[in-house]
């Protein structure tokens, strides 16, 4: 192995090993600092001396590392200061560092990559959200750091030349460290991405004019940071105390980032896009927009119920199955059933055989637990919140074929007999469990019955199954400081008897299953990385049954009193769903050489789906349909925190259609901020900003005003349309778009689909803008044929757009078809080249705007109205440090405290009810904890201390 550009200097900090990567432009030199192994003078020729690289590696580890230690030859940047020397990979024809050779012969050139490489073998464990970081960098901060850097260093610009192309990156930044309140990007220590990222821009943000103030997260993480003596070391190695002008040599020698080319002759990049065409392009796409309706496939014939057809592609959508005991947030919403909605709008406008299913998931302690708070049964809470989520979803038009439910018989059926087969095989274990019990409740606590600190992440409202900060599951005796969550009294531990499924004996068939699926398909980075760390890290015995009542039976003698742990038989519910979709549905899910099933869901239930559901249908071998894309989001927040229903936080999905913004407005916007690649935050702010400027302004201003032209100009008729080479050339654009569009969706990159919406929709209002049709409908023969040319092709650019939005908007999408009355095929196939699909003579109807504008008093308004929470938290801290008397400044508008008063009263009245009725302590008790609960809102809201519950003397 051999290394080039890399340099750095022997030192000792303290066991703990720095590797600190500088980019300059295209240059990246990576510092590595540790105890040191000294090179010998003839290994480390051409270079400056450089340490061990690896944490953790004693002095003289030569032995360990025989493979993998990189040995410097002639550098790019010569021993005395920046002295170039030409040293080349052998088929490079210009300097490129750093450059890494592999034993293989293969070359590492991005330091990120050679960086990964050295702390993978120093033992280092990827994580998820370190691997996203160091994708964006190379993706999007490169590019745009690179093209900084250039204007600075080679062209001598400054001010907003140089930090206008790093703006937003640099935002970006910010905004994700004030989000995530953590001092580093990955959490509350230094990782690989701190280390590469701040690398990459210490040459440009070494010059605070260039570190804008108002990004304080950003300039708190790069001072940290730089002020360590790693870094500080690494950068006088590299920079030689000339800053960013020790790159001149360098990047004199780059070519010019592409991003500034063409500048100073064109203000339209997208004209110097286009001219880049090659003719053969340009051909086909002007060959398939003639041949314009005839070229769309016959509709597929509508099937009830959806079945899969031999030689077709059937795909079977799957949405996570939410809980029935709450109303779904905006997170739930975008994190599972629009996400699938999206894809299952996008298959069936590519005539694929589709089914779309989704339902409540109504078993469990969460249902049991919600039964007791609402002094309902349990089945009475199912029926309440499927009628609740149902209408929820309906609301935001999600298109399910069937929205079921899992307490039904079929159910029953295949989760028991899916046991039976795996039970039959040899893969279902007894064993004595300890179990939190509660003596106040005299019960045993199931996992969502029980509250504590997390023992991994300290987190202080970890569940009893599951850590929603860190992820890691958890067996609720594992949580410190545990609480009942219905007496809030402590809990002591107690045996019982349970089953387990034997995930280590069939390790080896999903191991085995993963090595065929993976390859190939589309499950998210963050699917394959949780899935792959659970196998990593050992599978284990998973208890699969609970001391509940409400859930489905388990049919073993001895088991009587005992019922299927929800994430056992959850999963199973798409395939009861199906059932009571179809007597037919074992051609759905016994079909796996004819069916794609796509997953959707958040990623804290990818390891139910790509590990514990496959390991039951894998040992039942009874030739099920396992998932073929596991398609996985990371979390939504909202503003600066969580959503939270108790605390008044957030958008629930029953609050949205009360707020006047047409459901729409909400899937794009949700559908914009899609949280792929790492955590997303609503910001109503935002949400203003993306109406008035990408709906209001980009996309609903072109499509109006294309099909104004018609209706004023044109009479309401499509003209003729004469195309030119400039036009020809614009519909080849809109054709390569259209195809990016398509190659996204197909990936399930739905954030990114939407993008190419929009980017075709600015082609279009500037087509319109520099040809201007209104001026020549006015002139002669040529201008006035000219204007029908432009005014034909953009107002079919706006029905190819109809139908592109139909998976996002498709109430905006049906809107704009029934205004230009785009013919039913075109409405309902979405082909792979921009066809003519309104040809000259076709009449329009009647055309009329798509968006209004959102307001900042009506956004404050809904700002305010939503964050509820924080309010009283804000209240809390202030009454803690200072309380105040009654007779204080009121600290809530009446209405809350009015509201708050009622909920006292109807409280208070429930639990003397259900004390002249005897009823069951713990019921009681749960009742009581909710009326001192609401007492305790109540007095924050008046203004008063804690201390002092109204009508109470203190003592």
């Amino acid at each position: 192995m051999r290394m080039d550009g890399m340099l750095g200097s022997a030192g000792t900090v303290n066991q703990h090993v720095n590797m600190t990567p500088l980019l300059h432009g295209n240059l990246r030199v990576c510092c590595m600092m540790g105890e040191t192994d000294q090179l010998s003078g003839s290994q480390a020729r051409g270079t400056a001396s450089f340490g061990t690289p690896f944490p953790g590696v004693p002095r003289g580890g030569r032995s360990a590392l025989a493979r993998g230690r990189p040995v410097p030859v002639a550098s790019a940047w010569g021993p005395r200061r920046n002295e170039a020397v030409q040293c080349v990979v052998p088929f490079l024809t210009r300097p490129k560092v750093p450059v890494l050779q592999l034993d293989s012969g293969n070359y590492l050139f991005s330091t990120s990559a050679i960086c990964r490489y050295f702390f993978l073998l120093s033992g280092w464990e990827q994580d998820d959200l370190t691997n996203q970081w160091l994708e964006w960098e190379a993706t999007e901060l490169q590019p745009a750091l690179s093209t900084a850097l250039y204007c600075l260093v080679v062209q001598g610009k400054k001010g907003e030349d140089v930090l206008g192309p790093v703006r937003r990156a640099l935002m970006h930044i910010d905004h994700s460290l004030s989000r995530r309140s953590s001092p580093f990007l990955a959490g509350e220590t230094e990782s690989l991405a701190d280390i590469v990222l701040w690398g990459a821009l210490y040459p440009l943000l070494q010059d605070p004019s260039y570190l804008p103030e108002e990004l304080g997260a950003l300039h708190s993480w790069f001072q940290t940071l730089s002020s360590q003596e790693p870094c500080q070391r690494a950068a006088e190695t590299v920079l030689k105390r000339q800053g960013v002008l020790a790159l001149r040599p360098y990047l004199q020698k780059q070519p010019q980032p592409s991003s500034l080319e063409g500048r100073v002759v064109s203000n339209e990049p997208e004209e110097e896009e286009l001219a880049t065409l090659s003719e053969e392009e340009i051909a086909v796409a002007v060959a398939a927009w003639e041949k314009g309706l005839e070229s769309l496939p016959p509709l597929r014939p509508q099937q009830n119920p959806v079945l899969p057809v031999a030689g077709e592609r059937n795909v079977l959508i799957t949405s996570a199955l939410p809980y029935v005991n709450n109303v779904p947030h905006l997170g739930n919403i975008i994190g599972c059933v629009l996400s699938a909605d999206v894809f299952a709008r996008y298959s069936r406008l590519r005539q694929w055989n589709t089914l779309y299913l989704c339902g409540t998931d109504e078993y469990g302690t969460a249902t049991e637990t919600k039964a007791l708070e609402e002094g309902l049964t349990p089945q009475e809470i199912c029926d309440k919140y499927h009628i609740i989520h149902a209408d929820i979803y309906r609301w935001f038009n999600i298109s399910f074929d069937f929205f079921g439910r899992t307490t039904t018989p079929q159910q029953t059926k295949i989760t028991q007999d899916i046991f039976q087969r795996l039970l039959a095989r040899g893969f279902v274990l007894q064993d004595t469990v300890e179990q939190l019990r509660c003596e106040r409740c005299a019960r045993f606590l199931a996992d969502r019955f029980v509250e504590g600190v997390c023992p991994f992440c300290g987190y202080e409202e970890a569940r009893g199954d599951q850590c929603d900060k860190c992820g890691k599951l958890i067996n609720a005796v594992e949580l410190k400081k545990p609480q009942c969550k219905v007496c809030r009294s402590c809990p002591v531990v107690r045996s019982s008897r349970h089953l387990f499924l034997d995930l280590p004996k069939l390790g080896a068939r999903v191991e085995e299953w993963l090595e065929r699926t993976l390859p190939g398909s589309d499950w998210t980075p963050n699917a394959r990385f949780i899935t792959r760390s659970w196998l990593r890290d050992g599978l284990k015995p998973r208890c699969i049954t609970r001391d509940l009542k409400w859930g489905t039976p388990v049919p073993l003698e001895g088991f009587e009193d005992k019922v299927f742990y929800v994430w056992f038989d959850a999963t199973i519910g798409y395939l009861s769903i199906t059932a009571n979709y179809t007597d037919q549905w074992e051609k759905w899910w016994k079909n796996p050489e004819q069916v794609n099933l796509y997953q959707f869901m958040a990623k804290d239930n990818v390891p139910f789906h790509g590990i514990v559901f496959p390991s039951s249908a894998l040992g039942a071998e009874d030739n099920y349909t396992l998932v073929s894309h596991l398609i996985a989001t990371e979390y939504l927040n909202y503003e600066d925190g969580k959503f939270s229903k108790s605390r008044g936080v957030g958008v629930f999905g029953d609050m949205a259609q009360d707020t006047g913004i047409p459901a729409d407005i909400w899937r794009f916007y949700l559908l914009y901020i899609r949280p792929e690649g790492q955590d997303s935050a609503f910001s109503w702010t935002d949400m203003l900003f993306k109406n008035n400027s990408e709906l209001l302004n980009n996309l609903g201003n072109f499509i109006n005003r294309a099909g104004m032209f018609v209706s004023k100009f044109f009479g309401g008729f499509v003209p003729e349309m004469v195309l030119t080479s400039d036009d020809q050339r614009l519909l080849t654009h809109v054709t390569l778009e259209l195809q990016h569009y398509h190659q996204l969706l197909e990936k399930v990159r739905i954030r990114d689909a939407l993008r190419s919406i929009l980017t075709i929709s600015r082609h279009g209002n500037q087509y319109i803008q520099v040809n201007e049709p209104w001026k020549r409908i006015r002139g002669g023969e040529a201008d006035r044929q000219r204007a029908g040319t432009v005014t034909g092709l953009a107002v079919n650019i706006a029905a190819l757009l109809s139908v592109m939005l139909q998976p996002y908007m498709p109430t905006v999408s049906a809107t704009i078809q029934a205004q230009l009355q785009l013919p039913r095929p075109a409405c309902s196939i979405l082909p792979t080249s921009f066809l003519c699909t309104l040809p000259a003579g076709h009449q329009i109807g009647t055309v009329s705007p798509l968006f209004q504008k959102l307001e900042n008093d009506q956004i404050e308004s809904l700002k305010q109205r939503f964050s509820g929470g924080q309010l009283e938290e804000s209240l809390a801290l202030k009454a803690k440090a200072s309380p105040r008397t009654a007779a204080g400044p009121t600290a809530a508008g009446p209405q809350q405290v009015q509201a708050l008063t009622e909920e006292v009263a109807k409280q208070g009245d429930t639990v003397r009810e259900l004390k002249a009725q005897k009823a069951d302590e713990s019921r009681i008790a749960a009742e009581v904890a909710r009326l001192l609960d609401l007492k305790k809102q109540l007095a924050l809201a008046e203004g008063k201390p804690l201390g002092a519950p109204k009508g109470k003397k203190r003592k």
